[in-house]
């Protein structure tokens, strides 16, 4: 009896594309990752009680005092808070931020720290307007 082989050369090609494809977007989502996480063009922003407190670079870093109750430090382009006199200190141990949108917030004491993108001068122009 004659034994035939599963895999046709069809196969081997297709197995190979899927290969390729795979490992394409691997490397295309990885490379977005690594550019995009850490916005060094960042901004903190601080707000105590609602109200606007200070705005920060991510790309410098500093330790802030935020009145007599919590001290945030930005360090290598990620902000975290370092200390706080509430009870629970969760917002201590938050990871540290460096993402447009990411939030730390510390409830008792009423403060947030917030990473947002830097907005830049675009003459008006965007995707809608051309």
């Amino acid at each position: 009896m004659k034994k035939t082989n599963p895999l046709t050369v069809a196969d081997i090609v297709m197995i190979a594309a899927i290969a390729v494809t795979a490992v394409c977007l691997f490397v295309f989502f990885a490379v977005k990752d690594v550019s995009s996480s850490g916005t060094q063009d960042g901004i903190l922003t601080i707000t105590v009680d609602g109200e606007s407190y200070a705005s920060y670079p991510l790309n410098e870093d500093k330790v802030i005092e935020i009145g007599d109750t919590n001290v945030c430090e930005i360090h290598d382009g990620r902000a975290y808070m370092k200390s706080a006199d509430c009870p629970d200190q969760s917002c201590v141990h938050s990871l540290p931020i460096d993402s447009d949108g990411e939030v730390i917030v510390c409830l008792p004491n009423k403060v947030v720290l917030e990473v947002s993108e830097e907005k830049k001068s675009d003459d008006g122009i965007d995707s809608v307007a051309y």
